[in-house]
């Protein structure tokens, strides 16, 4: 059934690459946990302990706030088609923002999709399977193209603005890295 390793296999990487979709959790010490799907190709395998994926504008920023209070990030990859498996990563994470040192080294690896806004940098120190057995099938009919077009309808300065209003704190007050570079810009 659930296995451990201490760094990602090939054959994890051949599952990771597979999957349409992956959940990121994040938690700060105190307040609420966040689990957040992503979708689109925004997911890079860096080494066998390290990872990283371009994150886009959203509603909410909990991973980037939680990474900046309390750095612990896991990682989940479910099979929904095929053979059943769980795979999740355990790590810790941190943000680089555009316009950071190491902004151009991380973002060479992406399509920078519109609306991209961070990306979240982790290094992995547990690797874990399980079954999955559970889990129902569901058949990839695509990706959604609702959020490319919002951010492209917004365009870049009310991008800025939204993520000011929507990006800077998470629900439970703390500050993200995008919100400390609009306080340092005051």
């Amino acid at each position: 059934m659930g296995t451990t390793y201490p760094s990602i296999l090939p054959e994890h990487e051949a599952f990771i690459n597979n999957q349409k979709m992956f959940f990121v959790g994040t938690a700060a010490s105190s307040g609420h946990v966040n689990i957040s799907p992503k979708g689109h190709d925004v997911f890079r395998m860096l080494s066998p302990n390290r990872v990283a994926y371009l994150d886009l504008t959203g509603s909410g920023n909990e991973t980037s706030a939680h990474l900046t209070e309390n750095n612990r990030i896991t990682f989940m990859f479910v099979s929904f088609e095929g053979k059943p498996l769980i795979l999740r990563l355990y790590g810790n994470g941190r943000v680089v923002l555009p316009g950071s040192e190491e902004w151009d080294e991380f973002a060479r690896l992406f399509e920078l999709y519109p609306g991209y806004r961070q990306v979240i940098v982790s290094d992995i120190d547990i690797v874990k399977t399980s079954c999955g057995f559970s889990v129902p099938f569901y058949s990839y009919e695509g990706e959604r193209d609702t959020l490319i077009k919002w951010a492209q309808n917004k365009g870049e300065e009310k991008l800025q603005q939204y993520r000011k209003e929507k990006n800077s704190t998470s629900m439970d007050g703390f500050l993200t890295p995008i919100g400390a570079e609009f306080i340092e810009e005051s």
